[in-house]
């Protein structure tokens, strides 16, 4: 087991670890102990009733939270002619083709999400070995891989995140930070859980939600009530 620090020990014996809270609930609580001295991160843990093996029952996507996360991303477009101006016009931090690529292959990796436009696929493909370990690969499934270059920028600065299935069969996701309103957190949370009901796999089967707990980077973890996973 690891070892935890004083304040992180005086903060779980405050409360029952395993009780079960109402959403707003658990995120109040999630915000009084995120006492450290920077804004700390609240992520959001979920844990499916899915088989990471199975490939019918993989969920990977991007949902935009509506009250962003709290951290400012830096966007890199791979992108040609017109769409170099568009992705600019939208805000991204970097735009390019083969520069960016010798860039990275240098070992330069100063920014957060990579989108590209499909033809520049093959350019990117070049560096797959390199992106995809660091979560940086554009996936046509997380809408980093498309000609709507302005949309996918956008989405990204309004507090876009990316789920995925890891292999134990959990989703985490960042909801925002301690100095969010509760309400705002609860409104990002729902948003969240939301998503991955829609996304439920076909051959998921019995109850799709084991159980779904909040933290601050800090803090122990809040469990939450799945029976009204959705606040209903």
């Amino acid at each position: 087991m690891p070892k935890h620090g004083k304040k992180y020990s005086d903060i779980a014996k405050s409360y029952d670890l395993t009780q079960v809270y109402e959403v707003e609930e658990a995120l109040a609580l999630v915000k009084k102990n995120a006492k450290a001295k920077f804004d700390e991160t609240i992520e959001v843990a979920v844990r499916l009733n899915l088989d990471p093996r199975q490939s019918d029952q993989q969920i990977r996507g991007a949902v935009v939270l509506p009250n962003g996360t709290g951290v400012t991303r830096r966007v890199l477009v791979f992108a040609k002619g017109d769409k170099v101006k568009e992705a600019e016009a939208a805000g991204a931090d970097f735009v390019g083709s083969e520069e960016l690529v010798t860039k990275i292959q240098g070992g330069w990796f100063d920014f957060d999400v990579a989108i590209a436009t499909p033809d520049m696929m093959g350019v990117v493909g070049k560096i797959g070995r390199l992106l995809g370990p660091k979560g940086l690969m554009p996936n046509p499934k997380t809408g980093t891989v498309t000609m709507d270059v302005t949309k996918a920028v956008a989405e990204v600065k309004a507090g876009k995140i990316e789920y995925r299935l890891d292999k134990a069969a959990n989703v985490h996701a960042r909801i925002g930070k301690a100095s969010f309103p509760v309400e705002k957190l609860v409104e990002n949370y729902l948003t969240l859980v939301d998503t991955l009901i829609k996304v439920k796999p076909a051959a998921a089967k019995g109850q799709y939600i084991k159980n779904i707990a909040v933290t601050s980077t800090m803090s122990p973890a809040v469990r939450i009530n799945i029976l009204k996973p959705l606040g209903k």
